[in-house]
């Protein structure tokens, strides 16, 4: 896969200070109207790692376009992003991402949505009550409020802490969109260095058809709402980590979300 290099990028002023666009490769289409592309990202901690990252890109039928799990992408990317419809819309739906949501707002006047009880804080670390939020969505969403998409609702993982969520698309046999929730990373991309390959196969997270191991033991789910994912209909996954998983996911993924889940609670 080509990877397109950051780039500077001319954008309207913003309150929100915005982090530079990270290396990605190219956009493409996994099914009917839903894009999806890879890219990297450096982690908020003291250790040098960066690690690999996924956005989609969702197409209604009025051409407008809603991004999930935020990436922003250099000029280039900008540009085939463009060439695909208007970017209206930004879904925030895993507790731990978020970065790039404040650019597209500011880029184009995207409407950003987000879970409630999600906090947008710099960092990973710190006291939550001594924490400064930088900045807020437009729209706080609950499990039964209308998204923004035809066919599409949320399952809100309630347990989890931050606030996790996963987005059900009605087409093709059910889509999941995941954050960090489900991920399928079988092997390190090109958007991993070294340090990042070292410490993420410590922690479990190269392996097809998993359930988030970084997600289990940070956020702390409980394993009942993680296995009543298998309640859904689903025929496909879009993860925030890894490629995408097109046709039987819901039985591939069964095994991880239905075994030993690491940093749960009861």
């Amino acid at each position: 896969m080509a990877v397109m290099e950051a780039e500077d990028s001319r954008v309207k002023h913003s309150p929100v200070k915005l982090a530079p666009a990270s290396p990605h490769g190219a956009l493409e289409e996994v099914l009917p109207g839903i894009w999806f592309v890879r890219g990297g990202i450096k982690m908020p901690i003291k250790i040098p790692m960066k690690i690999s990252r996924s956005m989609t890109v969702v197409k209604d039928a009025d051409g407008g376009l809603t991004l999930f799990n935020s990436m922003r992408l250099s000029e280039a990317g900008l540009a085939a992003l463009e060439a695909l419809g208007t970017v209206k819309n930004v879904m925030r739906i895993a507790g731990f991402h978020g970065r790039d949501d404040a650019f597209y707002r500011d880029r184009y006047g995207a409407k950003v949505y987000a879970i409630a009880g999600q906090r947008y804080t710099r960092g990973m670390e710190g006291d939550p009550a001594k924490t400064v939020d930088y900045m807020q969505p437009d729209v706080w969403l609950s499990a039964d409020d209308a998204l923004p998409i035809d066919g599409a609702s949320l399952k809100i993982l309630s347990s989890s802490t931050p606030p996790e969520a996963i987005c059900r698309l009605d087409r093709d046999g059910g889509i999941l969109i995941a954050g960090d929730s489900l991920q399928h990373t079988p092997v390190p991309d090109e958007f991993f260095n070294f340090p990042a390959k070292i410490m993420m196969k410590k922690m479990g997270f190269f392996k097809p058809y998993n359930v988030g191991p970084g997600w289990l033991q940070f956020a702390h789910p409980s394993a009942a709402e993680v296995r009543s994912i298998l309640d859904l209909d689903f025929e496909h996954v879009l993860p925030g980590h890894g490629t995408a998983v097109i046709g039987g996911a819901k039985e591939k993924f069964r095994i991880a979300i239905e075994g030993e889940l690491k940093g749960c609670h009861v």
